[in-house]
């Protein structure tokens, strides 16, 4: 927002930070769009941001996954932990130097530079919520 931006304007600035403050969210993460991963080291993945820093969310982003049957994330690392819970579906997460089998209501917690992928062996689509703290990118 610039110097020459209005009362009204700066008005509706305030009234959204304070909702965003004030009042929590409570949304179907579905309404929210996704993004599209079906690249070289993804295949039938979207992501949504649930709850993220454009909510006020400081010290965490709350992303919810979807990989299509076939499907994967990149095997990848990074400097940071995230915490994982699985919805629906199955397939197999690869940590700790090997596959493990996953399924609805298995938490997954992938320490800091620990290699990681997900894959969905299914025949569903896997659905999965990953938090991540404020430092990583959301998507």
């Amino acid at each position: 927002m610039g110097a020459a931006a209005s009362d009204a304007e700066r008005s509706v600035c305030i009234i959204n930070r304070l909702r965003r403050e004030l009042f929590m969210k409570l949304i179907n993460y579905k309404t929210v769009a996704s993004t599209h991963f079906d690249k070289g080291s993804a295949k039938g993945v979207a992501g949504r941001v649930a709850v993220g820093k454009a909510d006020g969310a400081n010290n965490f982003c709350m992303r919810v996954f979807e990989i299509a049957p076939g499907g994967f994330t990149p095997k990848h690392t990074h400097p940071w932990e995230h915490e994982i819970f699985i919805h629906a579906g199955s397939g197999e997460v690869y940590g700790n130097g090997q596959w493990n089998p996953i399924d609805p209501e298995s938490v997954i917690f992938m320490p800091a530079d620990e290699e990681h992928q997900i894959r969905n062996t299914g025949k569903e689509t896997l659905v999965f919520v990953c938090l991540v703290p404020s430092v990583a990118p959301e998507l």
